[in-house]
């Protein structure tokens, strides 16, 4: 039933320049990726600017902390540097590159909520029989994170706590939503060592000094096994012992082929951005922010194919624009401050680290990585967002070279600690979506049920890192 213009929500011309801001954000980082001017550069770095002014009158408490703490280290540069104009700029083009990829995958998600055949592939794995439930919602979740982002976790956490809800014994429907949660959330964080549409991937190779996805890829998906080959083997190793017998449960709706529409979506996507990175050599990120807008239009007009379908996919991106972009305005504040923070930070905490006579080329560069596997979580648990943790960490460390390994090793790492802190920190937006579905704090998420999780995981990518490093 078509609203009528009274039900309609007045626009908020507030929003409105969010969304206009963050837009033209976005194609001026493109410009600056597939031209190299630098420009285009600083025009984003105004743009991110004026969205900052929008967007923190109206954002949460702690949007708006990251915002003054961006500021107070502004003035610390300003006040302590000769150099200041030149890293603040630098910090402010990191800032607006997290807002314009977060702008082009949100599209990507925005398309998706729209798409029938996406609702019925997530339900079709929520149902499935315990016999291979844990490892089909693994690599479901795995597959859907790489087009919803953190949007899988809500998709499939909520068809998956209601089809467990229908269990009438509760110490059985407690534990099946516990390992239902734990495989949905294990599958995104799988996502993070290795695909291209994640900021972990994203971030880290942008501040590691001549990586590539290309080239980090590989041992990227061997860290991705891992962390869901160990989700899969704790929850079948350490079943929990049911006082009774559980009741049996109907079989899903549905066949094997409704994954069909996702698989093949997965494949234009990954495809499209492999193909046109080696046909120009953009970097990666760049590739992904023209090609998943271009996606995302196409789907929707795919999806009203026999309605209209030039009118619709204009009348859902304006929408988009308008309304639904702008109501991520606490989420992408805190996002792109803490990438300004952490780079503006980085540059003035470099000349300190270097006066204080430590040397990190003298420690083996296997170390090095190891500590970044465990070093990124480690901050997750006091409250540093991994953007925040990797912006000030990354820019510290040698280069590659001067401590014998190779970019991608130090990509590798980055991602892996990146992984482990999403499902460990009590902080992290994995366990707070899962947190909040199971009706627990997401502290007992982290820590409690991600416990042995975190740390074998940790020692296990651990120990890869170090193989990698002695390549």
């Amino acid at each position: 039933m078509e609203q009528s213009p009274s039900s309609v929500k007045p626009l908020d011309i507030q929003d409105v320049l969010i969304g206009v801001f963050l837009v033209t954000v976005t194609a001026l980082v493109i410009l600056a990726e597939w031209t190299g001017g630098a420009v285009w550069q600083g025009f984003a770095a105004i743009g991110f600017m004026l969205f900052v002014v929008a967007a923190t009158p109206k954002a949460g408490w702690s949007g708006i902390a990251f915002a003054v703490a961006g500021f107070a280290l502004f003035i610390w540069a300003l006040i302590t540097r000769s150099d200041w104009l030149a890293i603040t700029e630098h910090a402010l083009s990191s800032a607006a590159f997290i807002a314009a990829f977060f702008t082009a995958l949100t599209w990507l998600r925005n398309a998706s909520a729209s798409s029938t055949a996406i609702n019925v592939c997530g339900r079709f794995l929520a149902e499935q029989p315990p016999g291979r439930r844990y490892a089909t919602l693994t690599v479901g979740s795995h597959l859907f994170s790489i087009i919803l982002n953190y949007g899988s976790i809500a998709l499939l956490g909520n068809l998956a706590e209601a089809s467990a809800r229908r269990e009438p014994n509760e110490e059985i429907r407690g534990h099946r939503i516990r390992r239902m949660l734990l495989a949905i959330q294990r599958g995104f964080v799988s996502t993070l060592p290795w695909s291209p549409l994640t900021f972990s991937v994203a971030i880290s190779t942008s501040l590691v000094p001549g990586a590539s996805w290309a080239d980090a890829v590989g041992y990227c998906v061997v860290s991705a096994l891992i962390l869901a080959g160990l989700g899969w083997a704790l929850d079948a190793i350490f079943k929990p012992r049911l006082s009774v017998p559980s009741s049996p449960r109907p079989k899903p709706n549905g066949t094997w082929d409704s994954l069909l529409p996702l698989l093949a979506l997965l494949a234009i996507l990954v495809l499209s951005v492999g193909a046109l990175q080696l046909a120009t050599g953009i970097r990666a990120v760049g590739v992904v922010m023209v090609v998943v807008p271009i996606i995302s239009a196409s789907w929707i007009a795919l999806q009203n194919f026999g309605d209209r379908p030039i009118a619709r996919t204009l009348s859902q991106a304006t929408q988009y624009l308008v309304r639904d972009l702008p109501g991520y305005r606490s989420e992408l504040l805190l996002l792109t401050m803490a990438g300004f923070i952490g780079t503006l930070g980085a540059k003035l905490v470099a000349p300190l680290f270097a006066a204080s006579g430590y040397d990190l080329t003298v420690i083996p560069g296997w170390l090095i990585l190891v500590a970044l596997v465990w070093l990124i979580p480690i901050t997750g648990q006091i409250g540093m967002n991994p953007i925040l943790s990797v912006s000030l960490i990354a820019p510290l460390l040698p280069k590659a070279t001067e401590i014998g390994v190779t970019p991608a090793a130090i990509t590798t790492a980055l991602t892996a600690g990146w992984a482990v802190s999403g499902a460990s920190s009590p902080f992290a937006a994995t366990n707070l979506l899962v947190g909040n579905i199971a009706r627990v704090r997401a502290s007992h998420v982290g820590i409690v049920w991600n416990g042995a999780y975190t740390v074998l995981s940790a020692l296990v990518l651990s120990a890869w890192v170090a193989f990698i490093a002695s390549l």
